[in-house]
């Protein structure tokens, strides 16, 4: 199954960093906060991805694409005159990673329609770029195909400025709106399980996914919630960088379930 990331937005709210490369790119740990969400995903067994990028889009294509050389042992050869490379070890998870340029202003529901063509006819999964999360992704997935609706995010219960859920007691999404005041009700932290069917909910590049296509689908009773008890956290300012930084530096950051 494949996974759609969200990484094409500005970021202005932490324009610090920016300024100088898109905000999936930002490092914790020494990594893109990007490479840990993909790391999650691999860790379960999820290795083909699909990054729609926009903002600098050019910076995330170059570091995958020095990505195998800087992660392995080589030797370059010039004695016959010619530049020759033997790949000794090499160190490179088994990913399969399409980067699509999905514009610079595009929405987010427009995003994941310009990427329809990458993945076809089959579910997939998204999330959002600039957030790490210790969710079982293959008990989301298996929750998503007990319940045979269109869609399934994982909701969170934190008092931050996010999508807000009304739950019922079946888990189905009643309604659903966009950021408002901090309440403690769940929120929408991303790591969705898609069916095809929502491509039809996006009408083109002035689509927010959060708005129109989430709305449309909790009127339908076809947005299903995966209730997650544990660790979730956004990179949207500063703050929130040097924390996630400070949990990988103790060696107890949650969502790092993998082995170095």
């Amino acid at each position: 199954m494949k996974v759609v990331l969200l990484a094409g937005g500005f970021g202005t709210r932490i324009s610090e960093e920016t300024r100088f490369r898109p905000k999936p790119m930002i490092e914790i740990g020494g990594r893109p906060i990007l490479w840990h969400i993909m790391k999650e995903y691999s860790y379960y067994g999820f290795n083909d991805f699909i990054i729609c990028a926009g903002y600098k889009q050019h910076m995330i294509k170059e570091w995958f694409a020095d990505y195998f050389l800087y992660n392995s042992d080589v030797t370059f050869d010039y004695t016959e005159g010619r530049g020759a490379m033997t790949v000794h070890q090499q160190r490179c998870e088994p990913w399969r990673v399409t980067v699509v340029d999905t514009g610079l202003g595009t929405m987010t529901g427009g995003r994941i329609k310009r990427v329809q063509p990458y993945i076809g006819n089959e579910p997939f999964m998204m999330t959002y770029g600039d957030g790490v999360c210790d969710v079982d992704i293959g008990d989301l997935l298996r929750f998503h195909q007990a319940h045979g609706k269109i869609a399934t995010l994982t909701a969170v219960k934190l008092e931050q400025q996010k999508g807000v859920l009304d739950i019922g007691g079946d888990f189905t999404v009643r309604a659903f709106r966009e950021k408002s005041l901090a309440d403690g009700a769940p929120i929408n932290a991303g790591y969705m399980v898609l069916q095809p069917e929502i491509f039809d909910l996006i009408e083109g590049d002035s689509t927010v996914f959060e708005r129109e296509p989430l709305e449309t689908l909790a009127a339908r009773g076809e947005l299903m919630s995966y209730m997650h008890r544990g660790f979730w956290q956004c990179m949207d300012n500063r703050r929130e960088m040097d924390l996630l930084e400070m949990l990988l530096e103790k060696g107890t950051a949650p969502w790092k379930k993998w082995k170095d």
